[in-house]
């Protein structure tokens, strides 16, 4: 009963936190001494907390790599081409034939195929052979200190707390990745708190020694977060030249009647129900690969806010069962991380928000290139070139 009470304490705080401003930064004694204050007040035992907080480090090494995900400034084309290899595929294809007992449950329970399990675990760990060495705790707690974004890692402290409450987390020993998910699939503590399944019937959720435990409980999540029961999320598609280049990108839905009334065709086979609402992806602009997103390809983002990783994720899922290579076509060139700056800062200076100038293209960027190409005439499909920086 005491664990259900701190349990549903940490909940608490996980979803009110971000009503309140996050402390962070300062002494990072006085921090951890402020922790195990408000642990208390969300009603953990005094000595509960205090073991939990002990011998927990400041981890430069976090800060670091939290720092350097130059990866993402790849365009989709060569990020995707970095991430996905025939020994990827034909490894997941052998994982999914050693579990099929366990996908088909998971597509019995909650209606989500197995290639999206296998992107995951793919390319979070390479099905659990890279699950991260980092400290679990003093990730957490470094983030949290760091004021960048403590609104999301204070609330994961006390979600780990009650997971070692109940004897789920070893502060110690628990490690994976900087940023603090742990086992195959890479979850954040309120995640496994929330959502943690015991798949293997052990009487334990162990997702780092336990496939079978961290493809249900991933799957879980997934649901949790939306997804829509035997539903698709993504499909190549090819456009007609006279397309409105504006109506691309996640902002714009429309049923994939009304799509293919515009002369929207797959690519190969049909598109899906024609009900459904979807919309058209175009990662590398009018002369590069295309793809329909259905509503599933939204709970991509909850997974990860990358577009670049999400598109290529949820490609690699539908290659996994059967989809041929995508067409690359002949994109435009792109910019270098530093002329995105410049592009970014430009934006910035016409009124756009960006987000920031960090040269990655995401979705701020992406919205303010639409607008200012339309606003200059352009073909608005959102892919910054040089030639669109040089007008700036």
């Amino acid at each position: 009963m005491r664990f259900l009470t701190c349990a549903f304490s940490a909940l608490m705080l996980v979803n009110g936190a971000n009503a309140q401003p996050v402390p962070c930064g300062g002494n990072f004694g006085e921090f951890v001494g402020d922790l195990q204050a408000e642990a208390e007040r969300q009603g953990f035992a005094p000595e509960v907390a205090r073991s939990f907080l002990s011998g927990v480090r400041q981890d430069p090494a976090v800060l670091q790599a939290d720092q350097r995900q130059g990866i993402f400034q790849d365009p989709f084309i060569t990020f995707s081409r970095k991430l996905i290899s025939q020994s990827r595929l034909d490894r997941g294809r052998q994982m999914a034939d050693r579990y099929n007992a366990i996908f088909d449950e998971i597509e019995r329970r909650y209606g989500i195929s197995r290639g999206v399990l296998l992107a995951f675990w793919a390319f979070e760990t390479d099905y659990g052979a890279v699950q991260g060495d980092y400290n679990t705790l003093n990730a957490l707690v470094t983030l949290a200190h760091d004021c960048r974004r403590p609104e999301i890692f204070r609330p994961q402290i006390f979600a780990a707390l009650a997971l070692y409450a109940r004897g789920d987390f070893d502060p110690a020993t628990t490690t994976g990745a900087w940023a603090g998910e742990i086992g195959q699939v890479q979850m954040l503590p309120k995640d496994i708190l929330e959502n943690g399944q015991d798949a293997d019937g052990d009487g334990r959720v162990t997702l780092k020694t336990s496939a079978p435990d961290a493809l249900m409980s991933g799957a879980a999540m997934l649901s949790d977060l939306g997804w829509r029961h035997g539903e698709p999320w993504l499909q190549e598609v090819e456009l007609p030249q006279d397309f409105d280049w504006y109506d691309t990108g996640v902002h714009t839905t429309k049923t994939v009647a009304e799509w293919e009334r515009l002369g929207v065709r797959a690519r190969n086979g049909r598109l899906d129900d024609g009900r459904l609402e979807a919309s058209i992806v175009i990662p590398q602009g009018r002369f590069g690969p295309a793809f329909i997103a259905y509503p599933n390809f939204r709970v991509f983002f909850e997974w990860n806010q990358s577009f670049t990783y999400v598109l290529t994720a949820a490609y690699f899922a539908t290659r996994i069962e059967g989809a041929p290579v995508y067409d690359a076509g002949d994109p435009e060139p792109g910019l270098s991380g530093e002329q995105m700056r410049m592009l970014q800062e430009r934006l910035q200076a016409r009124g756009y928000d960006v987000g920031g100038a960090d040269g990655i293209l995401g979705a701020g960027t992406r919205d303010a290139v639409r607008e200012v190409q339309r606003e200059l005439g352009l073909p608005a499909d959102a892919w910054p070139t040089p030639d669109l920086l040089n007008r700036l």
